[in-house]
Parts: C-alpha cells; sequence; structure tokens
C-alpha cells in the first residue's frame, strides 16, 4: 500500500513538472541530470585542489626542514661617535642630520687662535735647545783633545823628571868619588904635615878641598830629592790625569745627551702642537651617514665630547639571534640567505661566527639560576651572518633593519637547494 502510494505521488510530481514545462515531455528529466553533473564537477575541482594544496604544502615541508629561520634578526654595522681631540670654540659645521660624508670629509671646525699660539711657542723651544745643543756639541772634541794634550805633558813631565833624577844620580856619583879622593887626599896631607913633608898652606888647600866635595856631595843628594820629589808630583798628575780625562769626557758627553733629549723633547712638543692644530679641523673617520649633530657654531667642547653619530656603511652584517635548538648542526661557512623587510629583497650570504654566550649572558642583569626558582627557558644564541658583497642596493641597508634569515642545513645526509656544505 505504501509503494502505491509513493508511486502515485511520483507521477503527480512528473505531471505538474509537464505542465510547468509546456507539455514538453523528457524537460525535467535532463535538467536533473545536468544539475547532477555540475555537482560532481564541483567536487572534483575541490578535490583536486585540495591536493595539489596538500602536495604543495609536503613539497615545502621537504624543502625547508633542510634550513632554520627566525625573524629575531637585525643588520648590525660599526657605529662611530665623532668626537674632538682637543678643546675649542666651534667656529663652523660644515654637515647636518643625515647626511652621507665620505671619509676624510670635514665636518666641524674649531677656533685655532690658541693652537697656533702653542705652535709657536713649541717651534721657539725648539730653536732654543738647538742652539744649546749646537754649543755643546763642539765641547765633546775640545774636551777629549783636550785630555790627550794633558796626559801627553803628563807623560812628558815624567820623563823630563826621571831623566833629571837620573842626571842627579850621576852627578851624586861624580860628587861621591871626588869626596872620597878629596878626603884619602886629606888623610895623606895630614900625616905629610905631621911629618913636616909639606907645608901648613898645602895642607890647608887639601883641607879646603875636602870640604867642598863633601859639600857638593851633600848638594848632589838634595838634587836627587828634589828630582824625586818633582818625578812622584808628574807621576801623581799623570795618574789623575788618566783618571780624570775619561770622566770629563763622559760628563761633557752626559751633557752632550741630555742637550740632545731636551731637542728630541722640544721637536716632540713642536709635533704635538702642529697635531693639535690640525686638530681643529674635525673630519669624518669613514665613509658613511651622519646622525643627529648634538653640537652647533660657537659651543665650546672638550676632548671625548660626542658631536655626531657615523654609520659606516662600508661593512654590514646580520645578527641572527637563533634558538639554541636550532644550532645544533650550524657551522661557520654555511650560506645562508636574508630577507630586509624594509626593501623587500633578499640577499645571499654565509655563517661567519657564534658568540661567546647566549644573548642573556650579555645583558645588564644577566639571569641567576642558583635561586631555587629555576624555570628552563629556551636561550637565543646570536649568530653573525656576512652578507655576500656586489648585491643590488646594498647601499640602502642600515643598521638596525629587520631582517628575517634562512640558511644553515640540519642535516648533512641530504641537502635542498641552495644549502651547501660547511667549508
Amino acid at each position: 500500500m505504501a509503494e502505491s502510494t509513493e508511486v502515485a505521488d511520483e507521477r503527480r510530481v512528473r505531471a505538474h513538472a509537464r505542465e510547468q514545462d509546456g507539455g514538453r515531455p523528457g524537460g525535467a528529466a535532463e535538467e536533473g541530470a545536468s544539475e547532477a553533473g555540475k555537482k560532481r564537477t564541483l567536487r572534483l575541482r575541490v578535490a583536486l585542489g585540495l591536493l595539489v594544496v596538500a602536495l604543495a604544502a609536503f613539497g615545502w615541508w621537504l624543502y625547508a626542514r633542510h634550513f632554520e629561520e627566525t625573524d629575531d634578526a637585525q643588520i648590525d654595522g660599526d657605529i662611530s661617535a665623532v668626537s674632538p681631540r682637543v678643546p675649542g670654540t666651534v667656529t663652523a659645521v660644515h654637515v647636518v642630520d643625515h647626511q652621507e660624508v665620505k671619509q676624510g670629509d670635514l665636518l666641524v671646525e674649531l677656533d685655532p687662535t690658541d693652537l697656533e699660539v702653542a705652535v709657536a711657542q713649541a717651534r721657539a723651544t725648539v730653536a732654543q735647545a738647538q742652539a744649546a745643543y749646537q754649543a755643546e756639541n763642539p765641547n765633546v772634541a775640545i774636551t777629549e783633545t783636550s785630555n790627550r794634550a794633558s796626559v801627553s805633558t803628563a807623560e812628558d813631565e815624567v820623563q823630563n823628571a826621571r831623566a833629571e833624577l837620573s842626571a842627579a844620580q850621576h852627578d851624586l856619583d861624580q860628587a861621591e868619588a871626588q869626596n872620597r879622593l878629596a878626603q884619602l887626599q886629606l888623610q895623606r896631607g895630614k900625616q905629610l904635615l905631621a911629618s913636616n913633608t909639606i907645608s901648613q898652606a898645602d895642607y890647608d888647600q887639601r883641607a879646603s878641598a875636602a870640604d867642598v866635595a863633601r859639600a857638593n856631595v851633600e848638594a848632589a843628594r838634595q838634587r836627587i830629592a828634589q828630582k824625586q820629589a818633582k818625578l812622584d808630583t808628574a807621576e801623581t798628575r799623570l795618574r789623575e790625569t788618566r783618571q780624570n780625562a775619561p770622566r770629563q769626557l763622559v760628563s761633557r758627553e752626559a751633557s752632550l745627551q741630555m742637550r740632545k733629549a731636551n731637542l728630541d723633547l722640544a721637536q716632540a712638543q713642536l709635533k704635538q702642537a702642529e697635531l693639535n692644530l690640525g686638530y681643529a679641523r674635525i673630519t669624518a673617520p669613514a665613509t658613511g651617514v651622519l646622525g643627529k649633530k648634538s653640537v652647533n657654531v660657537g659651543e665650546r667642547v672638550q676632548p671625548g665630547q660626542q658631536l655626531v653619530p657615523l654609520t659606516h656603511t662600508g661593512r654590514l652584517w646580520v645578527t641572527a639571534n637563533f634558538r639554541e635548538t636550532q644550532i645544533e648542526l650550524m657551522k661557520p661557512g654555511q650560506k645562508a640567505s636574508v630577507h630586509v623587510d624594509a626593501i623587500d629583497r633578499d640577499y645571499s650570504g654565509a655563517v661567519e661566527s657564534f658568540a661567546g654566550a647566549t644573548g642573556s649572558r650579555y645583558s645588564l642583569l644577566p639571569p641567576e639560576n642558583a635561586s631555587g626558582n629555576y624555570v628552563k627557558v629556551v636561550q637565543r644564541i646570536p649568530v653573525r651572518i656576512t652578507i655576500d658583497p656586489g648585491q643590488p642596493e646594498l647601499e640602502r641597508l642600515r643598521p638596525g633593519m629587520s631582517v628575517e634569515p634562512k640558511g644553515a642545513c640540519r642535516s648533512g645526509r641530504t641537502r635542498a637547494p641552495g644549502c651547501s656544505p660547511p667549508t
């Protein structure tokens, strides 16, 4: 009964459909078949789309699993604080904020008046020291010559004294011989006088000759003593001259060295004064871009005072803070790719080095894990990545720009394209 009712209902539906179709036989059937085909096509397209997405995701996973990446990275570079090396008053500022400069470009000028006066004083000091040195320089040769002459004179005096002493000794020997003969003549005269062989006058003559001979001996002995004293004095003077001559020469040489040292000191002070005068012109220490200047005309500046920061653009690198779980297979020399957000460009580079400690250890207040409240936190290791030179728009990079580096193969057994082995 139920089946008959369903059949009747279906017939009524078909009859109504034929009426709606204007009595055209077969119209509803064709439309139903068309709608069913469209649904099957839509389901097929959806299935194919999901398959393509799945295959793409799987392919990307196969490619990306060989690389490490992080968004905790930035461009780094050297930043110098341009400062004066001498105190002074600013007379001119030749740059503005954010100006590009080359190494040696003039940035700031200081008043050079005081420095020029210091240079003039240093030159006068050099002239004085030079004159003193030139005046002292001949004294060494003069002293050396004088010492040689003094030693030679003293030696001659010793030789002369020795010769005079030898002559006096000869005279003494002669006087003693004459004295012995005179004494013998006197003794014979006494005997002859006693026997009335000679006269008293002859005896007196012999006695007088004996006295003269004796006196000549005493005089010769006195001359020997004088000549010996003269020899002793000459030898003493010779010894003193020989001892004092080198000392006098050393003293003169020391005085000359002191003059030379004073001259060198004066010349060094002149060089420093000239350098200080040159420091009145403050130039760029390297090629780069200036920051915000903090100096104006008329200000008094001191050595070490920052006038303007200078960012070096000649050498930039990337500091990427990878998690410690990401650096297991990273090694210096591995290739890397760096995406710079500011200019939406990718740059090639390579891993250069790893930091000596985690970033937290370099912080002002490093963590203290011995407090008893230890919580294990994954740390980050700063990794330095060099940027290959010669790539376009490198001059637009600035320290502090956010970048996203990718590189360093995870596995040594399989490598994705562009992942080179360690060098």
